[in-house]
């Protein structure tokens, strides 16, 4: 069963390290910006509370004792929504962040971190995530469309998106072409859509693994 992903606006911040001072301090910072906070000792703690989506942005800390930030990084990324990640880094571990921005993290930043960039590049995470919460909430409404298609809907359904004729489509499913057309009115009204362009163009940013599941 799929989770439902927060769409309204979310300013919450978690910060995620094992260095108490850092903690406090970037909490601190952030609070003093209007952005809430919540603060977390270690990867483990945050998993225990379980929902990411329920914040706009992760500062994570990307060694620290028991799971470090990548693998958490990682565990985040099977989930139903991470959001805009921005990983705390020493200078040995820039690699391993650039390696991160290429899996999907938004940023990264060396320790110390400069307060000014800090705050400038949380405030585009925030920004990135109301993009983000956006497409998802577009996503979870095709994808709740596409259910009430019946299986034969959703073959010929396959067969439009290929840019295939009615003729061919009925070749090709072994059904008569007047059927063809029945299914495929049937499907723009249930998908809210005009025209095979139009389906096309709301499909587009639904994984493929939804169109058919």
């Amino acid at each position: 069963m799929k989770v439902a992903i927060p769409t309204a606006p979310i300013r919450t911040v978690a910060v995620i390290d094992d260095d108490e001072a850092v903690r406090d301090s970037l909490g601190l910072l952030l609070e003093t910006h209007d952005c809430p906070v919540v603060t977390y000792a270690s990867a483990e703690a945050f998993l225990d509370e379980g929902d990411a989506s329920r914040f706009a942005c992760l500062i994570v800390d990307v060694r620290m004792d028991g799971m470090s930030g990548l693998e958490l990084f990682a565990e985040l990324r099977e989930g139903s929504y991470l959001p805009p990640v921005i990983f705390l880094t020493g200078h040995g571990d820039v690699p391993m962040a650039v390696n991160a921005l290429k899996d999907g993290a938004s940023d990264f930043m060396e320790k110390p971190c400069d307060q000014d960039q800090l705050l400038a590049r949380v405030q585009a995470c925030l920004a990135e995530d109301l993009q983000r919460r956006g497409s998802a909430k577009h996503q979870q409404k095709v994808v709740e469309l596409l259910a009430d298609l019946t299986p034969r809907e959703r073959e010929v359904l396959q067969e439009i998106l290929l840019g295939k004729l009615n003729k061919q489509i009925a070749d090709r499913l072994d059904i008569s072409t007047k059927t063809v057309e029945v299914h495929r009115a049937r499907i723009f009204t249930k998908m809210r859509v005009h025209s095979a362009m139009e389906l096309a163009a709301m499909l587009k940013e639904v994984p493929v693994n939804e169109w058919f599941s």
